[in-house]
């Protein structure tokens, strides 16, 4: 079963019907039990609602049965701000997926918080090279598949060295890009980190919520 959903007869489930036809659970209590108690009853319908289409995200997510949630925003986000109430997270369980160009044909992406800038200097002596620069939006979309706002580590077309700041660490429960606009993934810290090959470090510096 997609999602991971291991002891079902035990959960609050709503159904979903998916595009293809499959019949899904979204079980927002047993996946994240701590997150679902701040969350008031008005907003539990938004992680419930059916999807138009699955993505390459969510696909990749079912095939390495990591428990997740697709949020759907109802307006056009704005802000990292405004995705981050509109999911109920702080600023800084937003995680953006950062693509960055090396040389020619060579590219690092960075998960970092969402409201932390990135320290050039670390990076560049990670990855002991004397120059990065931030990858255009047609590098975007052609090295990821997904147009800027939307990136995500996941249902990428080709392997990708991809570097995690240490300060996702500090949050349990994290959010990535779903592969469209004005959505997000919803998922466990550690599923992330599992589910990913990935290198840890400090390449940020964090600025706050």
């Amino acid at each position: 079963m997609s999602m991971g959903i291991r002891d079902w007869r035990s959960a609050t489930a709503d159904w979903i019907l998916l595009a293809d036809n499959r019949l899904l659970f979204t079980v927002y209590w047993s996946l994240f039990p701590d997150h679902f108690s701040l969350v008031p009853n008005p907003h539990i319908s938004r992680y419930n609602r059916p999807m138009h289409s699955s993505t390459p995200v969510t696909k990749a997510l079912d095939v390495l049965e990591v428990e997740y949630v697709l949020h759907l925003h109802e307006n056009t986000v704005r802000s990292l701000e405004q995705a981050a109430r509109e999911r109920n997270l702080s600023p800084s369980q937003i995680i953006r997926s950062l693509l960055f160009s090396l040389t020619h044909n060579s590219y690092v992406m960075l998960l970092v918080p969402g409201p932390d800038q990135i320290s050039w200097q670390k990076l560049r002596r990670h990855l002991d090279v004397s120059r990065v620069t931030m990858a255009t939006p047609e590098q975007v979309k052609d090295v990821t598949g997904y147009e800027p706002g939307a990136v995500s580590p996941y249902g990428l077309p080709r392997p990708l060295r991809i570097l995690v700041d240490q300060r996702i660490l500090e949050h349990e429960i994290v959010s990535v890009g779903a592969g469209i606009r004005n959505a997000g993934i919803i998922l466990k810290r550690k599923d992330l980190l599992r589910s990913l090959e990935i290198e840890i470090g400090d390449w940020g510096v964090k600025t706050g919520d």
